[in-house]
């Protein structure tokens, strides 16, 4: 064959290739999937791994349901058997890391077998796109090795945030640090003992980031109706810098909390939270009854936990 009739035959089996990557699949279970990406070297995702992975949940009209590119973290998941045929999970398996995919799930599967609504914008009977990319596999060893590597780095990094916003305020006479890293100074002074685990604290707060921006109000909250705050101390109601800080404050007290953002909502955040953000949250403890259960009807968590 000569070169140049090689050079074309190269490019057929190239494109049938790029073709049969790319075309939609079915495996023995009933999941049907594209292939985009694939590396054949690359170690393939097993039950029992932990998976980080960027994921877009398309509808059957291509409308977006979610996005974690827009989320601002890729989501993290376990890897377990596959709940279903023609579940997801099993196409997981298939891919390793730098790898990318779209699988086709019945809604209906989905949703059964979470014992939930079908979400708005999806229709009986049909499939959920599920496009990812894998941005790493690990075993939970390693992730475990991984994750308190990045948590003390991150420590590093807020207490040198904190300490500079502390100093930047004129608040470096004012405040005090709890042994965890928690910021707190005092507004307004209150009386009696500090509250304990097991005793429930009634309190009204303001939640901001450090550029001022307010992401959460429990005077102005509609899901809590305006009323205060209450939480059983040591249920691990809310996230761990609230505990610490509030157990340093006492009846009638108004304080601001400064809280590292690996006490708070941590690498992944929230809708209204970065990720790794330190946090203010201006407190005013409204009342501290000693062990006894939250009240009927008053609201249970921050509608930012």
């Amino acid at each position: 064959m000569s070169l140049k009739h090689f050079g074309k035959a190269a490019l057929i089996v190239a494109v049938v290739a790029a073709c049969g990557k790319n075309r939609v699949q079915v495996t023995d279970n009933g999941l049907k999937y594209q292939i985009h990406e694939q590396s054949d070297a690359a170690r393939k995702g097993k039950v029992g791994d932990i998976l980080t992975l960027h994921l877009t949940l398309l509808n059957n009209k291509d409308s977006t349901l979610r996005d974690t590119h827009k989320e601002g973290a890729p989501f993290q998941m376990l890897l377990q058997v596959p709940p279903f045929k023609g579940s997801y999970e099993e196409g997981l398996t298939m891919l390793g890391k730098g790898d990318s995919a779209t699988f086709y799930v019945s809604a209906d599967s989905i949703f059964t077998k979470a014992m939930q609504p079908l979400p708005p914008g999806v229709q009986k009977g049909t499939d959920i796109g599920i496009a990812v990319k894998v941005l790493n596999i690990q075993t939970e060893e390693e992730y475990k090795k991984t994750q308190a590597a990045d948590f003390e780095k991150q420590k590093g990094i807020d207490a040198k945030t904190i300490e500079a916003y502390v100093t930047k305020n004129g608040m470096t006479d004012k405040a005090k640090k709890t042994p965890s890293g928690v910021y707190y100074i005092v507004n307004q002074p209150g009386t009696g003992p500090n509250p304990k685990p097991g005793d429930v604290v009634s309190v009204h707060y303001a939640g901001r980031l450090l550029n001022g921006k307010e992401f959460d109000n429990s005077r102005t909250n509609p899901q809590g109706g305006g009323k205060p705050f209450q939480l059983q101390l040591g249920a691990g109601m809310v996230i761990p810098g609230w505990e610490d800080g509030i157990m340093q404050l006492h009846k009638g007290e108004k304080a601001t909390l400064i809280i590292p953002s690996t006490l708070g909502y941590g690498p992944r955040g929230n809708q209204s939270i970065p990720a790794n953000s330190v946090l203010l949250f201006d407190i005013e403890v409204m009342d501290i009854q000693k062990g006894q259960a939250p009240q009927p009807g008053m609201p249970q968590a921050p509608p930012s936990r």
